[in-house]
């Protein structure tokens, strides 16, 4: 295989957190609450600040090229979950390796700075609804940060020579039903499942309780589980 064939594609996921609702201005708290009718809908709007570029961040992003088996994990882990908003540097974790996937901690700013640095030399992205959240994200918060886009997340949707999503090429483009990326990996039975009693709703509370790690490696799990479906799609359902 060629330096150019490895280079070729690149597998990536991010995880994201809500900010603190309290610390939004009132006109800003007015406008994401102007249809909750209710303290049982505000309640359940709050918690999505996470889904929203201008009321999230990011705290993880993996990224992982599916010829070489490697990839890297980058993610913050502020001194206190209080810390995220004071600029509190983060904690002095070391970069380490673990099952072909370095780790390394770091600020918002620089996670995208490194991502876009990343992914400027490959030719395909691959990601579940990536198209849906992961790109539309990436590059609204790189806007809010200052930070310049490298590539084009999202270009045509109907050609996936560039990016591939699983979730329109395993929905035929919303013809069938949508699943999750675990009941996927699970009913075609892949190895590289999703890590048990963890989950996307829960990042928040893991943040909180400053269990980054987690985050990070949780990250890492649904990236190395996105290669493995794309392995599937490609041998088996593409054609």
């Amino acid at each position: 295989m060629s330096i150019r064939e490895i280079m070729n594609k690149i597998v990536f996921d991010i995880e994201t957190i809500g900010v603190d609702f309290e610390s939004l201005q009132q006109d800003e708290q007015d406008y994401i609450l102007k249809y909750a009718e209710d303290e049982k809908k505000a309640k359940a709007t709050k918690e999505k600040l996470g889904l929203w570029p201008f009321t999230g961040e990011i705290v993880a992003v993996c990224l992982f090229n599916p010829d070489t088996q490697r990839g890297k994990t980058y993610f913050r882990a502020p001194a206190s979950a209080q810390g995220l908003r004071r600029g509190e540097p983060s904690q002095k974790i070391k970069p380490f390796v673990e099952e072909n996937i370095e780790y390394e901690t770091m600020e918002e700013k620089e996670i995208l700075t490194k991502f876009w640095e990343h992914i400027k030399n490959y030719k395909q992205f691959i990601t579940f609804n990536g198209r849906g959240f992961d790109c539309p994200y990436i590059m609204l918060r790189s806007a809010v940060l200052k930070v310049k886009p490298t590539a084009n997340l999202m270009p045509y949707r109907y050609d996936p020579s560039a990016h591939i999503d699983l979730l329109d090429q395993l929905t035929f483009y919303g013809a069938f039903r949508k699943f999750s990326l675990d009941f996927y990996c699970r009913a075609f039975k892949l190895d590289n499942q999703k890590i048990e009693g963890v989950s996307g709703d829960k990042i928040q509370q893991y943040f909180k309780d400053g269990k980054f790690l987690e985050i990070a490696r949780y990250c890492s799990a649904d990236v190395k589980a996105t290669a493995e479906l794309y392995e599937r799609w490609i041998k088996y359902i593409k054609t």
